[in-house]
């Protein structure tokens, strides 16, 4: 049948209970009309489907899946084919557990390396985030199973994240934190979209017209739009936006809402059914898909996670050309994560890897003398003298030491984010400790994000392995001894210190709002603009080979902005090893009228070269590439006059520029005030933007002035009822029972969820209890809160009554 005949058949209950889950994975099935369930599951590097029926946290034990390198990993790669490769595994794993949509990929941009997500998250640059998100999709949707693009949008911290309102100026969201979004509905039209839990200026992102408009009418988006776990706020907002599907299952608390606004008119049945119509079509579409030979190669795909890691991997010191080693050589293995790596993050996207094979193991296959000794315990910053003694002795002895160092799981994770740039003191201690006895060595780094590396200058090497997934240990043993040459580069910058960042004085913001007063200086848009020094810069990643760039030529030097051109050069394998280089275009404004950004990366291609060999590049310029937003007209817009063409290794590393004029094919000029009213921006000096620039740049108030009061709702959380009576018990229990219990214990769970738990808005318990707690229950509490005590314990008794007929 076509949905329109199932929808005049279904009753106004099953249309409204259609629009939320059965359960914490599945949608709701309909048997009489032959409207299957499906199953929606977690990624994004690798399935995580829960055993079983799962349980109503969605945390459980998951079935055995390939764990590919984790985002921030695979974008350094730059490599889309690999990507997309990859996607294809996942999709293929997905297939073969029924899974109909996989959630993931998540690009929201890097806008602090603070933000506990990091790991999961591409780039601080969404051109490069758009790209390789695309590529993923594309692999993923060719097995018949969705993706789940996400979070849907201006994500970019774990503190806070469920109620936080996020105030950002018109041209940033456009320009920085929708682009990577815009790219991959686009290009590779994702199943399904997936909405933020934050608000964004004011309203849920789940139920904000403006964010579901530019979706949908300006892409074209097609397919579902689903909440984050808990994330719904008001559904008949939300079906109005035009977000179709909630999850997990509401317990039929929404679809009671549903009915009853249909009823009384508030909500047009005609919505309701044109929400329901794209919820069949994504339904039919994964049953239409669904493969009856189903099966994967686990060895394929453990061998294809092993290459995404050594292409991910960054080389980012190689001092006196001491890397690849030699098999002759007397090596110490010093660290814990030699033996026992961190090679995912923590939080939701957890895998249960098919297999795993350490740093140690495999670097022992390719060397004929090694020693190993643990160095620091993982589980606390408390140098042990002891530890360190044993790893100097054997390291004293050795030709070469290898050190393995990294964030541990209780530094950072999904659910909360961390408080500064440090690695745990006992591993930067035993760095430098080891440096006394040993010039040799080549530091091996884990984790998810920028860290200080107080030891720099004493080490010879440096290895970022990212968290490089089930094939991790295999790659930094090709990569160290030279089986493979290192490619990767970083697509992100990584800062001197916490201080020197963009938005350092507005992160993580105050209890009800965060504004990001950078505006579109994130990243290297920021630290280049500004002329500030970092350690490694965006785009930077060395080779054991060199690479010579030459002969670039632009196809026209004069352009009218509707029309393309071809930006062409050649880059050549100048040194002793074969080797892949990413050639990076970035684009530059000679003259503007309003602020910009130094330069902005609009092309890469990486290419695999032979000793000796030269191989011609292309890239393609289009409207975009030389457009800002302007909030004024509403629209992408080029300023008429000069730009540069600059190709080059890294932001920092430019090897080739040329000149291109490029005329607008409007009349449009930028008022003259606008750059007047916003001075800062002008020379990027934004670590102290005025509330006077910022709102001219928001076009309203700040958000100082848009604070919330002291009066609870449901969307209050425990955090910011710590001061009331029953909120105080609550906080200090949770703090001092749970969150330091596991913080001692390293348990990221009991941590992640404890944090989750204080800062989780009151609705989102009745929608993440399984049961446990309903809207009545909610609303009592809420009275408690807020001094009425004897309502609300009414209120509470009787939702907690009701709840047994839920």
């Amino acid at each position: 049948m076509k949905n329109s005949e199932i929808i005049k058949q279904m009753t106004l209950e099953e249309k409204a209970g259609l629009c939320s889950g059965a359960d914490f994975w599945h949608t709701k099935a309909i048997k009489r009309l032959g409207v299957p369930a499906i199953m929606l599951t977690d990624g994004p590097h690798g399935l995580r489907k829960q055993e079983g029926t799962g349980d109503h946290l969605g945390l459980g034990k998951s079935v055995p899946a390939t764990c590919f390198p984790t985002g921030v990993a695979v974008a350094s790669s730059w490599d889309t084919k690999l990507i997309e490769q990859m996607g294809r595994a996942i999709g293929e794993e997905a297939a073969f557990e029924n899974v109909g949509v996989v959630l993931g990929p998540s690009i929201n941009i890097k806008r602090s390396p603070l933000c506990g997500r990091n790991f999961e998250y591409l780039s601080e640059d969404p051109y490069l985030t758009g790209k390789l998100a695309a590529a993923y999709i594309k692999g993923l949707q060719a097995n018949g199973v969705g993706a789940s693009v996400k979070h849907f949008a201006a994500n970019n911290q774990e503190m806070r994240r469920m109620t936080i309102n996020t105030i950002v100026d018109e041209r940033a969201m456009r320009e920085i934190y929708l682009t990577a979004f815009e790219i991959a509905v686009k290009e590779a039209r994702p199943w399904t979209v997936m909405s933020a839990y934050n608000k964004l200026n004011g309203t849920y992102c789940n139920e904000n017209t403006w964010l579901m408009k530019i979706l949908r009418n300006e892409w074209g988006h097609q397919g579902l739009v689903v909440t984050d776990w808990g994330a719904e706020n008001e559904r008949i907002d939300g079906l109005l936006a035009g977000n179709e599907l909630e999850m997990p299952s509401c317990q039929g608390q929404s679809d009671a809402k549903i009915v009853a606004a249909v009823k009384a008119g508030i909500l047009d049945e005609q919505v309701l059914d044109k929400c329901v119509d794209r919820l069949l079509t994504l339904v039919f579409k994964v049953k239409a898909n669904r493969k009856t030979d189903k099966t994967y190669s686990k060895e394929a795909h453990h061998a294809l996670a092993c290459q995404i890691a050594e292409q991910s991997m960054v080389l980012l010191k190689n001092e006196d050309e001491f890397l690849p080693l030699t098999s002759n050589l007397k090596i110490a293995v010093i660290g814990d994560m030699a033996k026992h790596p961190r090679y995912q993050g923590a939080g939701s996207s957890v895998i249960n890897p098919t297999q795993l094979k350490n740093a140690y193991d495999a670097i022992k296959a390719l060397s004929a003398e090694i020693s190993w000794a643990q160095g620091y315990h993982r589980k606390t910053e408390i140098v042990d003298e002891w530890l360190v003694q044993e790893a100097c002795d054997i390291a004293r002895a050795a030709d070469v030491v290898l050190v393995f160092v990294g964030l541990t799981e209780i530094f950072e994770s999904e659910g909360f984010d961390r408080t500064s740039l440090c690695l745990p003191q006992n591993q930067n201690v035993l760095v430098s400790e080891i440096s006394k006895v040993n010039k040799n060595i080549v530091v091996v780094l884990s984790g998810g994000a920028p860290v200080e590396m107080p030891w720099l200058h004493e080490v010879k090497g440096l290895l970022n392995a990212y968290l490089g997934g089930q094939g991790g240990g295999t790659a930094v043993a090709n990569l160290l001894f030279g089986k493979v040459n290192p490619s990767g580069k970083l697509a992100e910058t990584y800062p001197l210190c916490l201080e020197d960042t963009p938005c350092y004085n507005n992160y993580p913001g105050s209890e009800q709002c965060v504004e990001y007063r950078e505006s579109i200086y994130v990243g290297y848009r920021y630290y280049d603009t500004a002329k500030k020094s970092v350690l490694f810069p965006f785009g930077y990643g060395l080779s054991y080979t060199r690479f010579s760039y030459s002969d670039l030529t632009i196809e026209k030097r004069k352009i009218v902005d509707t029309e393309t051109v071809k930006v062409c050069f050649k880059v050549k394998n100048a040194g002793a090893y074969d080797g892949a280089e990413i050639a990076q275009l970035y684009v530059s404004a000679v003259k503007s009228s309003i602020f910009k950004a130094q330069k902005e990366l609009k092309g890469f291609k990486k290419v695999f070269l032979k000793v000796g060999e030269e191989k011609k590049i292309t890239i393609t310029l289009d409207k975009r590439s030389f457009a800002y937003y302007d909030i004024r007209c509403k629209d992408w817009q080029v300023e008429s006059g000069d730009y540069k063409i600059l190709v080059g290794a890294s932001s920092r590393d430019i090897r080739l520029d040329s000149m291109i004029t490029v005329t607008s094919s409007t009349d449009w000029v930028p008022p003259a005030e606008d750059r007047e009213a916003a001075v800062s921006y002008t020379n990027a000096d934004i670590v102290n933007v005025s509330d006077k620039e910022f709102s001219v740049l928001l076009g309203c108030e700040t958000a100082a002035a848009m604070d919330e009061g002291k009066v609870f709702t449901a969307n209050s959380t425990i955090e910011q009822a710590r001061d009331t009576f029953v909120g105080k018990i609550i906080y200090n229990y949770v703090q001092n029972n749970i969150i330091k219990k596991g913080i001692q214990e390293a348990d990221t769970n009991k941590v992640m969820n404890a944090q989750v738990t204080l800062q989780m808005p009151l609705r989102a318990f009745g929608r993440m209890s399984g049961g446990i707690m309903n809207e009545q229950m909610v609303d009592g509490f809420v009275m408690i809160l807020n001094g009425k005590l004897c309502k609300g314990i009414w209120r509470l008794l009787k939702g907690a009554i009701h709840r047994k007929h839920v």
